[in-house]
């Protein structure tokens, strides 16, 4: 059976900003039209010339842009699209390591699909009701990719929060939470109930910045979820480490793969605690690197101040914890936060801790989350590692 199709005409230039890869088209751009979403819409601009073609999106995205050519939009084009994503990972592939990102979504020119790997496990999660209407139809497009790479259980995560659906496509659904393998490390991964699809796969290269430069050092990683930077501190060396994570579920993780990597359990604490609270409570306590990776403070462009002050304020009590000399490395995962944005939220909490920062370096995701030049706000991670100037 075909999808519905439907033309829909802008009623702003966009042609430029799409010819250059921007892959949304807003609603408010567009005349008004009605269609069911996944519905493969033909973009055409004022004069009626072709523009671009896509799935038909509900809420303020109207159409999600896969291809500039007048093409058939399907299962040959997302195949052919999965190949190339492939190849690319493989020009790429980390040492020792078999957990990463297959698609990344828009970054691939696949807007809405993302599908990450866990050694014979995949998840496919689809963003947005065009992609989930398409979910069954991709998977099928990717499931050839996936079995060259070994892979015996598909997963599809639908929704998020309490309207998160996960269901087994291929294979059965993991009975437990997983052990993959990053640059040799063990992590655990929970592709059901855990953040994500399972791991937080775009902090791989911070992970391996702290082992690199952890080597005696006393190091607090809050936000912690399931302790990927603590253990890459402790297998790089640090002398102790603290995890801190609001969810229960998530330092047992970090406990388990402290003890998994062969690392002595009295050198770690994992702490079941909020981050604000925890580091009110710990008082004069002093660690010579702090980590703080917090989930997205700024999901929409409307929580963006309130976003900027709740950096301020995290960034004021993480840096009144670093020892002198020491170390802070900060995150941040929102798109709608640029890194001068985080730069200053950094230059202002540190003012305000009454300390000097000098930045060390600064990075994003590696190279398994590529995004498109045209669109800035598949730049979303930040990381910024400071040291006290002191």
């Amino acid at each position: 059976m075909l999808p519905h199709t439907v033309t829909v005409r802008l009623r702003k230039d966009l042609s430029r900003a799409l010819s250059e890869g921007h892959p949304w088209v807003y609603r408010e751009a567009l005349e008004a039209f009605s269609a069911a979403p996944g519905s493969v819409a033909t973009v055409l601009d004022a004069k009626g010339r072709f523009v671009a073609r896509g799935l038909v999106d509900e809420g303020p995205i109207g159409v999600r842009v896969f291809t500039l050519h007048d093409e058939q939009l399907g299962p040959s084009l997302f195949a052919a699209r999965v190949t190339r994503a492939v190849e690319l990972r493989r020009r790429f592939w980390p040492d020792d390591t078999n957990a990463l990102r297959l698609v990344h979504g828009e970054g691939d020119r696949l807007p809405g699909f993302v599908c990450d790997l866990y050694d014979q496990h995949a998840v496919l999660k689809v963003d947005g009701a065009g992609a989930a209407a398409w979910a069954e139809t991709f998977a099928e497009s990717l499931w050839p990719a996936l079995e060259a790479l070994s892979v015996r259980h598909l997963v599809l995560r639908r929704g998020r929060a309490e309207t998160k659906q996960i269901t087994a496509l291929r294979g059965a659904l993991p009975e437990g939470p997983l052990t993959v393998r990053e640059h040799a490390m063990r992590l655990g991964a929970d592709l059901v109930n855990g953040q994500k699809t399972g791991l937080f796969l775009d902090q791989r290269s911070a992970r391996r910045r702290v082992r690199a430069m952890a080597q005696g050092l006393r190091v607090l990683n809050l936000y912690g979820y399931t302790g990927g930077f603590s253990i890459a501190a402790g297998l790089g060396g640090a002398s102790q480490v603290t995890t801190v994570d609001v969810a229960p579920g998530a330092v047992a993780l970090a406990n388990a793969g402290w003890r998994d990597n062969g690392l002595d359990p009295a050198q770690h604490e994992g702490v079941v605690d909020d981050v604000p609270r925890f580091l009110a409570a710990r008082g004069g306590a002093r660690w010579e690197l702090v980590i703080a990776d917090p989930p997205s403070f700024a999901p929409s462009e409307a929580a963006v101040e309130s976003a900027l002050r709740a950096y301020r304020t995290l960034h004021t009590s993480c840096i009144s914890k670093v020892a002198p000399g020491g170390y802070y490395l900060a995150g941040s995962c929102s798109s709608h936060i640029t890194h001068p944005m985080l730069l200053d939220t950094l230059r202002e909490g540190a003012a305000k801790a009454r300390r000097v920062l000098q930045v060390v370096d600064h990075w994003g995701a590696p190279e398994d989350h590529p995004h498109l030049a045209a669109f800035t706000e598949g730049a979303y991670l930040k990381n910024v590692l400071c040291r006290i100037a002191e």
